[in-house]
């Protein structure tokens, strides 16, 4: 038999202690092997037993969740998966978490609707499991820190202009300053476990005159706009959450809101998207693989797809059919990702035609609109 992910359970709610560990403990592939109502309770457990995962509630008594978090990052590195109630005013610490080092988000399993409950069941043990396979790199840049140019530590990265994103060999190849191509591209992007910090890398390496890009990043509901107001402040593109209607432009970035799906649509020469709610589709809502069948049938040639860390197959099906009607699409490497788990499937499906580190994958997607 497969080993079980083994789950230590951190929360000061009693109710959510037992509601949680009743919610994995039904997942044949997940054992809870403790509960802790404060971080200090944890760590006596840890210097016991260590856990695969850690669950980690943020507001807790006699220490927060994220100064925990750091903590444990520093001295002894463990997937963390933050637990959090629904509630816009968390996000905010919620993305601290994830530059600290935590791996996803889940939200705290409420009683509902069967259907809902059975749902949101489903993501809590996949979004468990998929921490479990994560590769911790312990905290990240914060959030606002300039980003250092190559070769001069502690300066700003200098603006960059399509010319400059190209590589050096493609760059001499194509020929700098060559004529900008007519057709406007669109680039769809999917992300899971581990990509809302890819996702901060690859659009804080981005010039104002990007291509419109719409990107899937699996969230909950509530925290993206949140992540997309993160990010506007970071990017010299403009992010936002998408809403039904929004034009695709260059140098705008659109977000899926999270628990609805985002299609890419097309009305003459303009695209715009589509926000709508539906089931979940490859165990997932937004889903990756639906913006990217809609950006095949929408764009077609004129798509760039990129793939992103994840765990999982979401997206692997979308992008081949984008590549067989014509697109250009990029993997993230395994070296760079948290979890290798969508890249590969879209990798070995045959629909990648780069596979690239995270640090590379802008430059591509600049260097990707000359060949239209």
């Amino acid at each position: 038999m497969a080993k079980k992910v083994r789950v230590l359970i951190i929360d000061d709610s009693a109710s959510v202690r037992q509601t949680l560990a009743g919610v994995l403990s039904q997942d044949p592939e997940i054992e809870v092997i403790g509960v802790a109502s404060d971080p200090y309770v944890a760590a006596n457990r840890l210097r016991e037993d260590v856990p695969d995962v850690i669950t980690l509630d943020v507001e807790m008594p006699r220490m927060d969740g994220i100064t925990f978090l750091r903590k444990l990052m520093s001295q002894h590195p463990i997937p963390v998966v933050m637990c959090s109630s629904l509630t816009v005013e968390g996000s905010e610490t919620l993305l601290q978490a994830l530059e600290a080092g935590a791996v996803d988000i889940i939200v705290k399993p409420k009683i509902g609707a069967a259907d809902h409950l059975a749902e949101q069941a489903m993501m809590i043990c996949d979004t468990v499991k998929s921490a479990a396979k994560a590769r911790v790199r312990g905290a990240r840049r914060p959030a606002g820190a300039a980003v250092p140019a190559a070769g001069n530590a502690g300066s700003p990265a200098p603006k960059l202009t399509a010319d400059a994103m190209l590589p050096p060999a493609r760059r001499a190849a194509e020929g700098v300053g060559a004529m900008a191509k007519t057709t406007e591209i669109v680039v769809s992007v999917g992300a899971s476990t581990g990509g809302t910090e890819a996702l901060k890398d690859f659009l804080v390496a981005l010039p104002a005159n990007a291509p419109g890009i719409v990107i899937v990043q699996h969230m909950p509901e509530s925290f993206t706009a949140a992540f997309a107001k993160r990010l506007n402040g970071l990017c010299e593109v403009s992010v936002k959450e998408a809403e039904d209607g929004d034009p695709v432009l260059r140098g705008h970035v659109l977000v899926a809101p999270g628990g609805r799906h985002l299609l890419l649509e097309r009305t003459g020469a303009r695209y715009h998207v589509s926000v709508r709610d539906g089931p979940l589709v490859s165990r997932h809502r937004p889903s990756v693989d639906v913006l990217f069948r809609s950006t095949a049938r929408a764009a077609g040639p004129n798509a760039v797809g990129v793939i992103m860390t994840g765990m999982g197959d979401d997206g692997a099906r979308g992008m081949l059919e984008m590549k067989e009607a014509g697109a250009y699409n990029i993997a993230q490497d395994e070296e760079s990702c948290v979890v290798f788990g969508m890249p590969k499937e879209a990798i070995a499906r045959g629909g990648v035609d780069r596979i690239l580190p995270l640090d590379d994958i802008a430059r591509e997607v600049m260097w990707a609109q000359t060949r239209r």
